[in-house]
């Protein structure tokens, strides 16, 4: 095992061999003091063995954190109670509401954790010390905008245990959101982690608002849980609970019949036609086509009620799944922005969620969920545009490591043959690592948006689900969303490299 001295030194070395210079777009941005992130105090409380080091990172200013953190690191401060303390901190100061926005700060934290795991040694500190100096970003604009805080939990209204499920259930239904968050305190106090995130899945899927933020919300915080224990589960639970509720000024949907509730209401019942044996069935090709053009041009209905047909014709629903995140990656080719890359990050939370519960019907309505949201991440459908299933690789690509300095150079000034030379790379090439190390640790050098780590994680997570020539024009797609070498720094490698030096 690697020492902390032997795993800094390489951090240095990297940092060295980058050439970066300071930080300097940091000193235009107003400073916090203490003073301004001063913890109200009804504020929820941690314990005493993690709560002095979420105050470090709430109360040191931004231009200091970094510094801060890497001193505490060389005294022994180990990964998991920084990650803790970073999760701890955003879900006390950041208002999940709406959830994204300054919100991202706390829904990367498991993505940027996912980046570390995936990374060199040299590179691994980099992805946390981004999302310290996210969160100070987003901390700045929670004060400006009114300065939320997570309160502490009404205790009187927290109901007993053998109550507290139905609780639950009841307030989130009702959209009661005083209810729910008692309720869920109850919960927790009975229920362990699988039972919990089971229901909650439910309702992270339930309506269309927030881009599908709300479950990923649920993935990434029950993630990080497995990390950080459970024992952190009550303010991220809490605060998770509120994001679900958010109805973003529309009416109560328990009584109201809106656009962003209809797709859930029509594929409860859907879900039911299914037939009982489904997780059986024969891998389609044609049929995952099938998939891929309802979504290109079909609305929410046809979606579901497609995915539906297909089961019942005894089609696996690998097959479908196929045709779901290939559905993705062509959003992403043809109308690239923040609509589209969600429909990755969404789909790659549900089918985190749909591998992983165990209720038969619950695991139905994820998937058909899934595919009645693609279209309406699309939007209205266009009639020309590229098309995955039929992207050509370059012809004269192969699988030689220059090939991939092409390709990266390529994105940006032009896209379209950087996904086409991708293609051709993957088509060579057997084992597709070298190209997401490579595209992973252009993130790290000029990623400057939360969107950079939700995005790559989730696909080159989801890329080893696929059907191998699937898998290849899905990463082939993914470079309209992937910074190439033409972009600029970031220039945080260069400050997390000070840190680190000391």
């Amino acid at each position: 095992m690697k020492t902390r001295r032997e795993f800094l030194s390489r951090g240095v070395q990297f940092g060295l061999a980058t050439g970066l210079g300071d930080l300097g777009f940091l000193n235009g941005l107003p400073r916090l003091s203490a003073a301004d992130t001063a913890l109200p105090a009804t504020a929820v409380r941690f314990g005493p063995d993690i709560e002095p080091l979420v105050r470090l990172i709430e109360e040191t200013p931004r231009e200091r954190l970094l510094e801060e953190v890497g001193a505490r690191l060389r005294r022994g401060l180990t990964y998991r109670e920084l990650l803790t303390a970073l999760m701890l901190a955003g879900v006390r100061n950041i208002q999940p509401r709406p959830v994204g926005f300054k919100f991202h700060a706390v829904l990367v934290v498991n993505s940027a954790h996912l980046a570390s795991l995936a990374s060199a040694d040299a590179d691994r500190w980099l992805p946390i010390f981004w999302s310290l100096d996210q969160f100070k970003s987003s901390q700045a604009a929670d004060v400006q905008q009114g300065d939320w805080a997570l309160s502490a939990v009404e205790a009187s209204r927290v109901p007993p245990g053998h109550r507290a499920r139905q609780s639950l259930v009841a307030a989130l239904d009702a959209w009661d959101e005083a209810a729910a968050d008692a309720a869920i305190v109850g919960l927790l106090r009975v229920a362990g982690a699988h039972e919990i995130f089971e229901l909650l899945c439910r309702y992270g899927v339930r309506d269309f608002r927030e881009l599908g933020h709300k479950q990923i919300y649920i993935a990434n915080s029950f993630r990080l849980l497995e990390v950080i224990g459970w024992q952190h589960a009550e303010p991220i639970l809490r605060s998770l609970v509120y994001a679900l509720l958010d109805r973003v000024g529309d009416s109560n949907p328990s009584r109201s019949d809106l656009p962003a509730d209809r797709p859930f209401r029509r594929n409860v019942t859907a879900a039911r036609e299914i037939r009982p044996d489904w997780t059986e069935g024969r891998s389609e090709d044609a049929a995952t086509r099938e998939v891929l053009e309802s979504c290109r041009e079909g609305s929410a209905l046809d979606t579901s009620r497609l995915t539906v047909a297909l089961l019942n014709r005894g089609v696996t629903p690998t097959s479908v799944w196929d045709g779901l995140h290939a559905a993705t990656g062509e959003l992403l080719m043809r109308s690239p922005g923040i609509a589209s890359l969600h429909a990755t990050t969404f789909t790659n939370a549900v089918r985190y969620a749909w591998e992983r519960v165990q209720d038969d019907e619950l695991r139905r309505l994820l998937l058909l969920q899934n595919a009645a949201f693609l279209p309406l991440f699309r939007g209205q459908p266009r009639p020309q545009g590229v098309r995955l299933d039929s992207l050509e690789p370059e012809s004269k690509s192969g699988a030689a490591p220059e090939d991939l300095a092409t390709i990266f150079a390529q994105i940006g000034p032009d896209t379209l043959a950087a996904s086409r030379n991708t293609l051709a790379w993957l088509q060579a090439n057997p084992d597709p690592q070298p190209f997401a190390d490579a595209a992973r640790r252009l993130i790290f050098l000029k990623g400057r948006d939360s969107h950079d780590y939700k995005f790559s994680s989730a696909v080159f997570e989801d890329f080893r689900r696929l059907s191998p020539g699937w898998r290849d024009r899905v990463l082939a797609a993914s470079v309209f969303n992937l910074r190439g070498t033409a972009a600029s720094d970031n220039e945080l490698v260069a400050r997390s490299r000070a840190a680190l030096v000391g």
